[in-house]
Formats: C-alpha cells, sequence, structure tokens
C-alpha cells in the first residue's frame, strides 16, 4: 500500500511538471500548504493522491472562469460530503483527512494556476475553501422540532505534532444532518468547520457565517466548539482580548501578551464591544450529559487590574480589561466572543456559547470517539429547554 500510494505522488508529481503554465500571477504556498511536504513523511495515507491525479486532469482541462469554479464548487462539495460520509459511517473516523486533502488542492492550484489572473485565482480558491468547510451545506431539511449549529476547528499547532487531530472538528463531521432526540423531542443538527488564521477571524469570516443563522429565525442554539483542557468546559465570560503567544496555523502571532492583550478587528476596524459578554447556554441541562469527562460551568477569566478572577455575575467585570476569557486568549475564545456580541448586537435571543472539549494527543480513536458523544449528549440534554 505504501509504495501504491507513493507511485501515486510521484506520477502527480509528473503530470503537474508537464503541464506548467507560465504565469505571473502566481499566489505563493501558504505555511499551512508547505506542511504537506512534511505530512508525507509521515503519514501519507491522510491525502488522497488518486483523487488528486483525477483532480489534476480535471483541472488542466478548465478552459475558463465559470468552468474552474464549478469544476471547484463540485470538487469542495463532494470533498465535504465523502469524509463526512466516512466518519459517520465509521468507516474512518477522523477529521485529519478533510484538513490535509483541501490543503493538497488549493496546493495543486497555486501550482498551476493556469491562465487566471491572481484576483481570479484567489476568488477560485475562495470558494473551494467555502464549500469544502461545509459553509454552503447549511440546510434544515428535516422535521424536526428544533434546530441546533455548530461550528469546529482544524487542526492546529501542527509543527508540534504534524498528525494531530481536533475533536471539535470530528464532532462537526459526525453530528452535521443528523436528528437527535431526547423525551420526544428532536432537533436537527447542521455544522461547518473554521480555519485557525487570526486574519479570517479579523476579516470578519465568523461574523459573515453566523448573521444568517441568527436572523434567519430557524435555529435553537448555536453552540462554538474547541479543543481545549482536561474536561469538557461551557465558557461562561469570554473576553474580548488576545493574549496567548501561540502561533495560528499560519504561524501568525495574535501580537498579544498576558502583559499587553490586544483587541482582534472587524473588517479593517477595532472590535467594538465590552470586554467580556456571558454565553446563554442551558449549562445545568447540558452538564447532565453522561460520559467519561466532567462537564464544567468555568467562571474563570483573567483580568489585568485583579488578575484570575471567578465572577458570579458579569457584572462583577465592569470597568475591567480582559486578558483571558472562560475559553483563554486564542481565537476558541474568541468565536465564542464574537458569536455572543453578534447575537446581542442582533437583539436575538438563540442561546448561544461554547463548548471546549478533552485535549487529544496526535490522534486518538477512542478518546475522539468518547468526546463526540458526549458532545451529542450535552447537546440532547439541551433539547427540551431550548
Amino acid at each position: 500500500m505504501k509504495n501504491k500510494r507513493q507511485l501515486l505522488i510521484t506520477s502527480l508529481a509528473l503530470f503537474l511538471s508537464a503541464n506548467t503554465y507560465a504565469n505571473q500571477n502566481v499566489i505563493s504556498q501558504s505555511v499551512e500548504e508547505l506542511r504537506l511536504t512534511k505530512l508525507n513523511t509521515v503519514d501519507a495515507s491522510l491525502v488522497n493522491y488518486k483523487a488528486m491525479l483525477q483532480f489534476a486532469k480535471q483541472w488542466q482541462a478548465v478552459s475558463n472562469y465559470a468552468e474552474a469554479k464549478q469544476l471547484l464548487l463540485k470538487v469542495g462539495t463532494k470533498l465535504w460530503s465523502e469524509v463526512k460520509a466516512q466518519v459517520q459511517s465509521n468507516q474512518q473516523y477522523d477529521d485529519r483527512p478533510l484538513y490535509w486533502q483541501r490543503l493538497a488542492v488549493k496546493s495543486q492550484l497555486k501550482n498551476t494556476p493556469l491562465n487566471f489572473s491572481k484576483a481570479e485565482l484567489a476568488s477560485l480558491l475562495e470558494v473551494f475553501e467555502t464549500v469544502s468547510r461545509g459553509y454552503s451545506d447549511i440546510d434544515y431539511r428535516q422535521s424536526a422540532d428544533t434546530q441546533i449549529f455548530i461550528t469546529g476547528f482544524d487542526p492546529f499547532l501542527l509543527d508540534r505534532n504534524i498528525a494531530q487531530s481536533n475533536p471539535s472538528g470530528l464532532a462537526a463531521l459526525a453530528l452535521d444532518g443528523n436528528v437527535i432526540e431526547l423525551n420526544g423531542k428532536q432537533a436537527e443538527i447542521n455544522a461547518v468547520i473554521v480555519p485557525v488564521r487570526y486574519e479570517d477571524f479579523d476579516q470578519g469570516e465568523i461574523e459573515s457565517l453566523l448573521a444568517p443563522i441568527y436572523l434567519g429565525g430557524q435555529v435553537d442554539l448555536v453552540s462554538t466548539v474547541s479543543m481545549g483542557r482536561e474536561h469538557f468546559d461551557l465558557e461562561r465570560f469570554p473576553g474580548k482580548r488576545r493574549s496567548v503567544t501561540a502561533p495560528d496555523n499560519l504561524n501568525v502571532l495574535s501580537g498579544g501578551t498576558k502583559e499587553a492583550p490586544i483587541i482582534s478587528k472587524l473588517a479593517g476596524e477595532i472590535l467594538s464591544g465590552d470586554e467580556f459578554v456571558e454565553f446563554s447556554l442551558p449549562v445545568a441541562a447540558m452538564q447532565k450529559a453522561k460520559g467519561q469527562y466532567q462537564v464544567n460551568d468555568n467562571l474563570k477569566v483573567v483580568t489585568l487590574e485583579k488578575g484570575e478572577l471567578q465572577p458570579k455575575s458579569l457584572s462583577e467585570l465592569n470597568g475591567l480589561t480582559a486578558v483571558s476569557g472562560g475559553g483563554g486568549g486564542y481565537l476558541s475564545n474568541e468565536i465564542s466572543y464574537r458569536s455572543i456580541r453578534l447575537q446581542n448586537q442582533l437583539g436575538t435571543k438563540v442561546p448561544t456559547g461554547h463548548i471546549h472539549t478533552p485535549r487529544i494527543k496526535t490522534f486518538d480513536d477512542a478518546t475522539n470517539k468518547a468526546i463526540v458523544n458526549q458532545i451529542e449528549a450535552m447537546l440532547k440534554q439541551a433539547i427540551p429547554v431550548i
């Protein structure tokens, strides 16, 4: 199998080298895409090179922008659907193939840009990225009593461990499109996976994603999900600022520290809003979920003025500067802050908050399943009270 895979990788490289276009509008490979070289030395099975060779031939046959867009819509939608089906059928219970296959396609587009302008190629890359994250698949098709929307994240900190998985992304794949039930009441779940990149957050990706969810009037609960600590934490008080020194998936730093936390941006402007917000998840109900892990109502925050606190109400944080919210000072905290901030701005009453999952090292099938099962159990427990 390993020799066959290496043959496919070699065949793809030869095909691409024989079909190189002279194009001055090349977009450079990102840090994420450059990691594919290292991945191939560790676990090349996470990229489907047979599918990549087929895509390379389809891409070379494209003659105009409209054809290219249709091809990438098809390929991106198929990638999301196929990986989701593999997870939900337990054929391959793994979030990583989606992440790495997406990067492989993007890398190939950049290596063979055909005769598209830089702006056209950037637009095509965005089309593919969007559909391969499930953003175009948000549709409540079932006649369930309630609707739930969740988000997961890509794997991250990959320079520490190139084979890292993220149970939040796996939960999104495992639960998307499912109908869950408790005491005769049903809820349909839709899910997407968002990038671990500061720039995307600064450009308003979370607001663009969630505004239609809140304004559509269909959804009864929104929960962002990320990988966190030893047990499950429901993060009660997300903070406004970035304070970690850990890089994102492009190796970009937040710019903030614990001593000097910074405020992120939204469409070029400093993000407005209070230093802290409060979630509205039905925490008491969700804590009834059975599983291997505790489900904590996490009240901890860190402020510049008073250090670590465990406030019992949001009003206790008035006038204080956020260093870390309940979810920390990274993008897991920030997606929670932005979602609640947006919910408040739009004046909706949809329960909104963040689930931090237990942390895993590398990839652990049994642990991943236990985590996802308990997330599903938490969402089930929420059904009667939303």
